[in-house]
């Protein structure tokens, strides 16, 4: 009788844990109020309502040029903008990771306008007209709407870009006669320069200049139309610039946008997640800059230009760049892999966490973070899965020197240990830190493939296969451990708080501890309104983390679970009140829109959802992760593995049917039953 009442009691003990961490997730979901609508076209807009005031900033680049736009409603529907125009390859001296030149114009910059004769400013007086926003729209190029004085007789439509290949960004002004009688703007003529200190100036002095374009009096008649436009560009030779033509730089900015756009399409049928991945690859993929020492991606943020670092570039976002199809992406990838290997030596000494100015110099400020370890498994994984042996054969000396780099490392309780890890000693990482550890785990994974790949010793690749293994059951014995509750990993030794980087074990393929790990993940110590807080406790958060989480808890098939986060997070990102790419940090930073946190949003339906893993130059497996409210998910136009292809996943009873179909080949299908991967080789 006392064993079958406590076998009750234990039943329902479980049973109201279980229920409790089922109201503790509902609780860390807020409901999310949208400010923005998604268009047919893909693109995002926010209709200008009563929910005021309302201040966003965002981020567009080009090789030349980033364009930092912070923008402000006001109760009265006033638009107030700042613009901050970044030239990455125009620096000072001396040579550091900030050099570049970067100047800020608000809207008292402006050249002043008219409309039949009377001002037009946002605060206007008896001598002037008001303009009200109306709408604003984001896809690529943001675009605002707005209305002069209460006739409504004039429309105005502004549009902000950066140049492809210029160092140069552009305002464009549309003014359109919406009423029935004739009109007349005029604009002032306004050029505007300023010239950098010639002793500290990096090669010459650099000049940059506000000036307008096609400016003067029109007079439109109903419906008629007439555009101007305001550039802000920057020069060594300010006497021999020639002329901007707003609107073949306007067509240029599109077509990138459609470019990038093109391949690695998601077709699902939540149209919100198909959108925030469509916008994430534009973030990811546009903020590669031509500087003197190639094409190099940037973070951004009006801080990191012209650089590399060996997260967010050799870890984060080039092994995207292997699937994306992009050119310059790939191209940036390998230029980046190729700087660090300059930096190889015979004593193995850590190599620079980052390389600045354009490649002139390094920064070490951190010490060895682990990033070894981001390189070695992000070139493992990139040489891989963009699937050409030559590309790789430049790469294999770099990821062989990081791997034993790494193995030299190994304490005597067998994990490596490193100074910190990518947050630079902002929070505590121990000795050695579970980052550090699986990003080596992996990268010994991936190498041993890729070893056999390039036909090297037997003897070599398996031995990286040993000292995974042996590394595996070392992670279980040093970082296991149950915390909070949780039966989870510690992220260092003396660690007893959860902290949001124990996803990596499942983002890395170790599931030994995933129940409770992804229980910690969404339970309300670590998840915030904005993802998951570094460490439980603490309002700061990086999305980073975030997007590892929900890449690795899809990869260890609790779909249901992923999905509800994943919904929730893009839902915020793409259409609540800071739109419309992930972001990097809070406090810190005040979520500045870093390019490479975009590319690891796509890898959460790259590698996670679909569950791609590279096995060969031209095969993979593939784990998809098709949730039940889902009868089908596509990947389309997928260039990677040295061919073009698709990728259908399509619901079959309790099964489902995979179809791989390479352009211009016979299609490959076959039936999942959500246990082994299935394997798929592309000939």
């Amino acid at each position: 009788m006392k064993s079958s009442l406590h076998k009750l009691l234990l039943v329902l003990l479980a049973f109201l844990i279980k229920a409790s961490q089922s109201y503790a997730q509902q609780l860390s979901l807020p409901r999310q109020d949208d400010r923005w609508l998604l268009q047919p076209d893909g693109s995002i807009t926010w209709i200008i309502s009563n929910h005021l005031p309302h201040a966003d900033h965002i981020e567009m680049s080009g090789e030349k040029v980033s364009l930092w736009v912070a923008y402000s409603v006001d109760t009265s529907k006033i638009c107030h903008i700042t613009r901050t125009v970044v030239f990455p390859t125009f620096r000072m001296l001396p040579d550091d990771t900030r050099s570049h030149i970067a100047y800020t114009f608000d809207d008292n910059a402006l050249p002043r306008m008219y409309v039949d004769g009377m001002l037009l400013q946002s605060d206007p007086s008896a001598a002037s007209i008001g303009i009200r926003v109306k709408s604003i729209n984001q896809h690529g190029i943001m675009r605002i709407e707005e209305q002069v004085g209460d006739q409504k007789s004039v429309k105005i439509e502004r549009a902000f870009f950066p140049s492809v290949d210029k160092p140069l960004a552009i305002e464009k002004y549309k003014f359109t006669n919406i009423g029935n009688k004739p009109v007349t703007i005029f604009v002032e003529h306004l050029k505007r320069e300023a010239t950098t200190d010639t002793i500290r100036s990096k090669g010459a002095p650099h000049t940059i200049i506000m000036q307008s374009v096609n400016d003067g009096s029109r007079v439109l008649q109903s419906g008629q139309s007439y555009t101007f436009s305001v550039c802000y560009r920057a020069t060594d030779h300010p006497s021999s610039l020639r002329p901007v033509n707003p609107e073949l730089e306007e067509k240029a900015r599109q077509s990138r946008i459609d470019e990038i756009e093109a391949p690695l399409q998601l077709q699902t049928p939540d149209s919100i997640l198909n959108a925030m991945f469509a916008f994430a690859k534009i973030r990811a993929t546009e903020s590669i800059f031509k500087t003197k020492g190639g094409y190099m991606h940037g973070p951004g943020g009006l801080s990191y230009y012209a650089a590399i670092w060996a997260n967010d570039q050799a870890e984060y976002i080039n092994p995207y760049f292997a699937i994306s199809g992009d050119k310059i992406g790939n191209l940036s990838a390998m230029n980046a892999y190729r700087m660090f290997a300059r930096y190889m030596n015979s004593d193995y000494n850590a190599l620079p966490s980052s390389i600045v100015a354009e490649g002139d110099t390094v920064w070490k400020g951190a010490g060895d973070r682990g990033d070894q370890a981001m390189i070695a498994y992000g070139a493992s994984r990139y040489a891989l899965t963009y699937g050409n042996a030559d590309s790789a054969k430049v790469l294999w000396p770099l990821i062989s020197w990081c791997l034993e780099y790494s193995r030299r490392h190994i304490n005597s309780q067998g994990v490596v240990e490193s100074k910190s890890d990518e947050l630079e000693g902002r929070f505590p990482s121990g000795k050695a830190n579970l980052s550090t550890n699986c990003l080596y785990y992996d990268a010994l994974i991936s190498s041993a493939v890729l070893g056999r790949q390039l036909q090297l010793p037997k003897q070599q690749t398996d031995q990286y296969n040993q000292q995974a293994a042996r590394l595996k059951e070392n992670i279980e014995k040093y970082f296991g451990a149950d915390i909070a509750g949780f039966h989870t990993y510690k992220y260092y030794e003396t660690n007893d708080v959860l902290r949001a980087w124990i996803c990596m074990p499942l983002t890395m393929g170790i599931y030994d501890r995933s129940k409770g790990t992804i229980d910690a993940l969404f339970s309300p110590q670590l998840w915030t309104a904005d993802g998951l807080a570094t460490q439980a406790g603490q309002e700061t958060f990086w999305d980073r983390s975030t997007l590892y989480a929900l890449r690795g808890v899809l990869q260890a098939g609790a779909t249901e679970q992923a999905m509800t986060f994943l919904r929730y997070y893009s839902h915020r990102r793409l259409l609540g009140e800071h739109v419309p790419y992930p972001v990097e940090a809070y406090p810190e930073g005040n979520q500045r829109h870093l390019s490479a946190e975009s590319g690891l949003y796509c890898r959460i339906f790259t590698e996670g959802l679909f569950g791609i893993r590279p096995t060969g130059f031209h095969s993979f497996t593939l784990c998809p992760r098709l949730p039940k409210d889902w009868n089908f998910m596509t990947l389309k136009n997928i260039k990677a593995f040295g061919h073009s292809f698709d990728i259908t996943v399509i619901r079959k009873g309790t099964n489902e049917v995979v179809t791989v179909i390479p352009a211009g080949g016979k299609a490959i299908q076959k039936t999942w039953a959500k246990k082994a991967p299935l394997e798929f080789k592309l000939e």
